[in-house]
């Protein structure tokens, strides 16, 4: 081999031996580098006493150690309300100070809640197995921490709506004339107020004259051959007894039509005017001067002429009280009962039309559930309850129509008003409430984190239950709490994420010799 040959090989040779002398190093070592190297002095030498996955000294870790805070013997899955270590069926897993008595409004109210469709939680959800703690108070408050108690509170649990206010259909007149005619007088115009039998218009019509004729006739007949009967002596011929008899009911049954086509023009308004209908043995001309103005009010008789007006004046009225919502007639104007000419509502009372989800027509009970509604440029809602739900779905929107109807006092309310509002479906003066930011949901149950009862007791471990909850209303500030926590408990807020952090470190299996795992037992 050449000296240049030798001097080729040397430096593969020198890299070979370093790298061999790294390795025999690292094996010996641990791979651990030299304190002087490490940025992190603790990691380079990690403390013995300390559990890692619970991140507490080891010596107190409860996790580690259940001997330290013995567990309370749990009851187990409560089927009632749907939630495990159930404190309204087991106060003692309350983490309060006293025991918490029960009463039958709690659980009440607690039945009223589950009546609607909620969120469930798995059975086989294990999160309230574990506990989450602290070194320290000071260490919770140092990583921001903070606690509220379960309180009452009234809440509401609704489902926005929209909708319009739209008049009932029932107190909607369209009114036309009974016969055809002429308009002859107007006495009422748009936007007027009426009251029940108040005469709007009085109409010319030729068949009023023709049955005031017709009764006129028929009357006078009827009580000439009711005299002719009656000079007949029973000695009478019998054929000439019947003869007489069948002219008589002949007569009545004249009398009888004419009279009920004056009643089918709604002429007759009162008993005394059908009692002038009933006159026997009236002269023809006083007869004549009772039908007269017949049907039309004394104030109106006052300015007609019977030598400028004809008999023949039909009214027409108000079948009930309202405001004119139309009105297509003038003076001189030709009209038929086919064409109405007035339109009367009556807005004491309205129709609210809403749109409703098919998930939500469920929970609707009809003529109990109840909406409060704000119609738009209306501060103040109006209140009622839903009495009808449409068998029939919006073919585009595929929700379903609900009516509630609602008093309108001084016609604040109008119809083709669109707005919003809320279907009641459930109000609680006392609901247990926590803030919605001390809720989470893990997958497939909702937990709290409860603080323990011996938080501030001297020497004693700091921690936090998790508590699986069944919750009901919720808004960006208030979460309602169906089971599973009882009055004056602790939770955590501000901060809660700290504590779900952990327990979800945990549940995906970090753990440790001591514990063989992530600490559940």
């Amino acid at each position: 081999m050449t000296i240049y040959s030798l001097f080729r090989v040397i430096p593969s040779v020198v890299v070979f031996v370093g790298l061999a002398g790294l390795a025999y190093w690292g094996h010996s070592t641990g791979w651990k580098m030299p304190g002087f190297l490490s940025s992190n002095k603790a990691a380079a030498k990690p403390k013995e006493d300390w559990c890692e996955p619970h991140s507490v000294p080891e010596s107190i870790c409860i996790e580690c150690n259940e001997a330290l805070v013995a567990r309370v013997e749990s009851a187990g899955w409560c089927e009632t309300h749907g939630v495990p270590e159930c404190p309204w069926c087991d106060p003692a897993m309350a983490q309060r100070i006293g025991m918490y008595k029960v009463t039958d409004e709690d659980r009440e109210r607690a039945k009223r809640a589950l009546a609607f469709e909620r969120r469930e939680n798995s059975e086989f959800c294990t999160l309230h197995h574990r506990r989450i703690q602290f070194e320290s108070i000071a260490a919770a408050q140092k990583g921001g921490l903070e606690d509220a108690q379960v309180t009452r509170k009234r809440i509401v649990e609704s489902i926005p709506v929209s909708g319009e206010v739209a008049h009932d259909p029932g107190r909607v007149a369209h009114l036309a004339s009974r016969s055809s005619g002429t308009i002859a007088k107007v006495y009422k115009h748009l936007g007027q107020e009426v009251v029940e039998g108040e005469v709007l218009a009085l109409i010319d019509a030729g068949e009023v004259g023709r049955s005031k004729t017709e009764y006129v006739q028929a009357s006078l007949q009827f009580d000439v051959k009711q005299k002719a009967r009656e000079r007949l002596s029973s000695a009478s011929a019998q054929a000439v007894l019947d003869a007489a008899d069948a002219s008589v009911r002949e007569a009545f049954v004249r009398f009888q039509a004419a009279r009920q086509a004056l009643i089918n023009l709604a002429l007759p308004r009162s008993d005394e005017e059908f009692q002038l209908l009933d006159a026997r043995g009236v002269a023809e001309a006083e007869l004549n001067a009772r039908l007269y103005f017949l049907g039309i009010p004394e104030p109106h008789r006052r300015e007609l002429d019977r030598n400028r007006h004809s008999n023949n004046l039909l009214p027409l009225r108000a079948p009930m009280g309202g405001i004119i919502l139309s009105r297509d007639m003038v003076p001189g104007e030709v009209v038929d009962p086919s064409r109405p000419v007035v339109e009367i509502v009556d807005r004491s009372a309205m129709w609210i039309l809403l749109d409703v989800r098919a998930e939500d027509e469920a929970k609707i009970i009809l003529n109990q559930t109840q909406v409060a509604f704000i119609a738009d440029g209306r501060k103040e809602p109006v209140k009622g309850p839903i009495t009808w739900l449409s068998p029939v779905a919006d073919e585009k929107t595929r929700t379903f129509k609900v009516r509630v109807e609602v008093a309108n006092p001084g016609g604040k309310l109008r119809a083709k008003t669109f707005g919003s509002g809320k279907i009641l479906l459930r109000e609680e003066e006392k609901a247990l409430v926590v803030p919605s930011s001390s809720v989470h949901w893990e997958g497939d149950c909702h937990v709290v984190f409860v603080r323990d009862k011996n938080w501030f007791k001297e020497g004693s471990y700091k921690f936090y239950h998790t508590r699986v909850v069944r919750i009901g209303v919720r808004d960006e500030k208030a979460t309602e709490i169906i089971a599973g926590l009882l009055p004056d408990e602790v939770v955590a807020t501000q901060g809660s994420e700290i504590l779900r952090a952990e327990l979800l470190r945990g549940n995906f299996g970090e753990g440790c010799a001591c514990c063989g795992g992530h600490g559940k037992k």
